[in-house]
């Protein structure tokens, strides 16, 4: 009888997806997070695909980059203050340590945040470059929704973010993990005591994957059949991700602030929805795509490349030719030292030697 029901229950949890053991390894003093290298994998993914766009689009290379080194600084910090504002009763009050704020590493960064504050490093690094805003965020929009795609494995390896109990032959198993140097209970950095699951939960962050993966290839192709600028892919984007999002925060049940009674990102994705459906519609006005090749600043600075040697070496040229004359004059000049041979020679030898001191004059 109990072989039977042995049997019968592993055959239950063949057709599940088994959560990875742990998500920290250690290799000396040195913690390496599966969900911090899912996140540096998504920025260099984002980076390289958002630069192949851009260059497509008619811009400068290395264009991306130098508005990276704004935006992603940006936006880590502006994730992890929504993150910390819409969750703070997990690091205040009674109990609590406010410095877990800081522990960026354990998880926790709210897109919202991330792509406002992130936007705002974005436009100031625009204006630096004389690029429109709204230009660079159509190029940067596939990357960015691929980059969440790619952070959600994060959430798979820290064992976070699903939801309820389910029967469905794709459910996530969740294990015991607990801290092996005290046996205390740790979600996030401990290892699973062992593979028997304690539940078996929707895969929400598997669901929203797939889902970030589907609005990439729409923005991709709506943006090349219908040839859309102006911030219109960026919109398609958030319009695209904030529907999602929608249903499939409904379904998560981990700790989240409420607000009317519902979870606060279910309020964010409706509102910001709507902003986005908006704004694409009103950029159609604008008219067609931005031609990048016609901004001057980004021209400007190969023509004063390509002019400037040109007028420097010449006045170099000049100047070595006015010094040539200068110092051969001095040395024309020294050959009458002889002066006080008139009392020895001839005078006749004398008015000989001054027309040719005259001509090499």
């Amino acid at each position: 009888m109990v072989a039977v029901v042995t049997t019968y229950a592993s055959g239950a949890f063949l057709a599940t997806i088994p959560s990875p053991s742990q998500g920290v390894w250690e290799i000396g003093p040195i913690p390496i997070r599966a969900y911090a290298l899912c996140i540096i994998v998504g920025i260099i993914v984002a980076i390289w695909w958002g630069e192949r766009r851009f260059v497509a689009r008619g811009g400068p290379a290395g264009a991306v980059t130098d508005i990276a080194v704004f935006a992603v600084p940006f936006g880590l910090v502006g994730g992890r203050l929504y993150h910390v504002a819409t969750d703070y009763q997990k690091y205040f009050g009674e109990g609590k340590n406010p410095l877990e704020a800081l522990a960026i590493w354990k998880g926790g960064l709210g897109i919202w945040g991330a792509i406002a504050l992130g936007a705002v490093g974005a436009w100031i690094a625009c204006r630096r470059r004389g690029i429109p805003l709204p230009a660079m965020a159509d190029a940067l929009a596939p990357g960015i929704v691929l980059a969440q795609a790619i952070g959600r494995l994060g959430n798979y390896f820290n064992q976070e973010l699903y939801g309820g109990s389910t029967t469905l032959p794709w459910g996530l198993e969740i294990y015991e993990r607990v801290d092996p140097a005290t046996g205390l209970k740790d979600d996030l950095a401990g290892v699973a005591v062992d593979h028997t699951p304690i539940d078996i939960v929707h895969p929400t962050f598997l669901y929203e994957l797939l889902w970030n993966v589907g609005v990439a290839i729409l923005i991709v192709w709506a943006d090349r059949k219908f040839r859309l600028g102006h911030g219109r892919v960026f919109a398609l984007y958030v319009a695209g991700y904030t529907a999602g999002r929608f249903w499939i925060e409904l379904m998560r049940t981990d700790e989240a602030t409420h607000v009317f009674g519902q979870r606060i990102n279910v309020l964010v994705s409706a509102a910001v929805f709507l902003g986005a459906v908006i704004a694409f519609f009103l950029a159609k006005s604008k008219g067609p795509r931005e031609d990048l090749t016609l901004i001057p600043a980004l021209d400007a600075p190969k023509q004063d490349s390509t002019t400037k040697p040109e007028t420097e070496t010449n006045p170099d040229n000049s100047a070595a030719a006015t010094t040539t004359t200068t110092t051969t004059e001095p040395e024309t000049v020294t050959v009458p030292d002889t002066k006080p041979q008139p009392d020895t020679t001839p005078t006749t030898k004398a008015t000989d030697d001054k027309p040719s001191a005259e001509k090499s004059e």
